[in-house]
């Protein structure tokens, strides 16, 4: 990502998070009516204690320098949580992972593949710091897709949930499901600030699914979200899973994403019953 894309994607960042506040969630009176959602900017100025101007121009995606106080009280002043706030520094200061050069594709180590093996009630997914999946068990296949038959260039998950149908139509709160991953990959996004192919791939999947566009725009992050998701499968019903999202120790930077039979719901009987089907 060069400078100017940095600064977009900062500028980008500040106008959402900034639109998400109202100003009795700040301590200000409501006023009148507003012509745009959210504070004005005057209103983030004035609550980080910086003048309109620089806050502006720190907007407007202006190179301006930036001290790490005061990205301080910007944070503080948007309500960041702390994945939202070291999204913002890295953008601002450039406090990022460097790009790894020619860095050989993730691959599992035999005793994450023998636990992710282990998992047989739980469908679960290993990713990169790119979304690429590189690992998965039966059960994930059984509920999601044989993801043996797509191409390891096509294998990734964020572009295979806007790209592909059968995807799609599994999730009944699909943008939910989606906004969880997308939080997930802007984590990443921000974390190698450097990289340039995330950039590139944000520009093609906009291009391929105006949907990707509208969600992303919307600059959710999250190194862990946890979601509550309920599927309807074609051949299992109704089930219900909480994703519970964990980055594995170690240089890969890979992360197991977890999907567990809700309780009470009847979902770890519908899966067992779906893989024995299929036999699994």
């Amino acid at each position: 990502m060069n400078d100017d894309q940095r600064l977009k994607a900062l500028s980008a960042f500040l106008i959402a998070h900034r639109a998400k506040l109202g100003p009795q969630s700040v301590g200000l009176p409501a006023g009148g009516r507003r012509r745009t959602p959210g504070l004005r900017r005057e209103e983030v100025a004035q609550i980080a204690g910086v003048s309109t101007t620089w806050y502006t121009w720190l907007e407007q995606g202006r190179d301006i320098r930036m001290s790490a106080q005061v990205l301080e009280r910007i944070a503080y002043a948007l309500q960041l949580n702390e994945d939202e706030r070291d999204y913002m520094f890295s953008l601002a200061m450039e406090q990022s992972a460097p790009a790894p050069a020619e860095a050989p594709p993730a691959e599992m180590s035999p005793a994450l593949d023998l636990i992710v093996g282990e998992l047989r009630g739980c469908p679960t997914i290993v990713s990169d710091r790119k979304c690429f999946i590189v690992g998965w068990n039966k059960a994930a296949a059984s509920v999601f897709m044989d993801f043996a038959q797509v191409p390891p260039q096509e294998r990734n998950l964020i572009w295979l949930l806007f790209t592909r149908k059968e995807l799609r139509a599994l999730a009944v709160n699909w943008e939910q499901f989606v906004r969880g991953f997308l939080a997930i990959f802007r984590y990443y996004y921000g974390k190698y600030v450097g990289d340039a192919w995330y950039g590139d791939f944000v520009e093609r999947l906009s291009r391929e699914n105006g949907d990707f566009r509208k969600l992303w725009d919307i600059n959710d992050v999250s190194s862990a979200p946890e979601v509550l998701i309920e599927f309807r499968h074609a051949k299992a019903g109704k089930m219900l899973f909480d994703l519970t999202s964990m980055q594995v120790q170690g240089q890969s930077d890979l992360r197991l994403s977890v999907y567990t039979p809700s309780a009470g719901s009847g979902t770890e009987a519908k899966l067992k019953r779906l893989m024995d089907r299929l036999g699994e």
